[in-house]
C-alpha cells in the first residue's frame, strides 16, 4: 500500500506558529512521526508540503494511479479551496482530512470543510495522533 501524505500552507512552520495552538514540535517531527506510523505498519509513503494551493493541487492530480490514498491537512485551504476539493474528487483516491487543532472549537470560519466533502473520515484535534489515526482508517479502509 502506497499513501500520500500532503501537509498544507504553515505547516512548514510547526513550533513556531501559535504554539499554544499547535504545540511546540517542529514539522520535521511531525515528519518523522509519521514515517515512523507507516514503517511500523508496513506503508510505502510519500511526504508533501506546500504553501501554494496549485502545487497541491497538481500533487492530488499526480496521485492518481500511484497512491492507494492520501492523508491530508489542507491547513488554511480547508476553509477556502474548492479547487482540492475538486481535485479529491476527481482523483478518487480514497482520503482521510487531519487537523492537529479542533476546527470545531475554533473561529466560525474554520468550522467549515470543504474538504470533508471528499473525506472519507476527518479527524481534529489530535496533534500529530490524528495522522497515525488517518493513517490506519485508511489501511483498514484499503483491504
Amino acid at each position: 500500500m502506497k499513501l500520500l501524505i500532503i501537509n498544507g500552507p504553515n505547516l512548514n512552520l510547526l513550533g513556531l506558529r501559535e504554539p499554544d495552538i499547535y504545540g511546540n514540535r517542529s514539522y520535521e517531527s511531525l515528519c518523522a512521526f509519521i514515517g515512523d506510523a507507516c514503517k511500523a505498519e508496513g506503508i510505502e509513503y510519500k511526504l508533501f508540503q506546500s504553501n501554494h494551493e496549485g502545487a497541491i493541487v497538481d500533487e492530488i492530480q499526480g496521485a492518481y494511479g500511484v497512491f492507494d490514498g492520501i492523508v491530508i491537512n489542507p491547513a488554511a485551504y480547508t476553509h477556502t479551496s474548492v479547487a482540492i476539493l475538486d481535485a479529491l474528487k476527481a482523483v478518487e483516491i480514497p482520503a482521510a482530512e487531519v487537523h492537529l487543532s479542533d476546527i470545531n472549537s475554533r473561529e466560525e470560519f474554520r468550522r467549515h470543510s470543504y474538504i470533508s466533502l471528499a473525506a472519507k473520515i476527518t479527524i481534529c484535534g489530535k496533534g500529530f495522533e490524528g495522522y497515525k489515526e488517518a493513517i490506519l482508517f485508511l489501511k483498514d479502509y484499503l483491504k
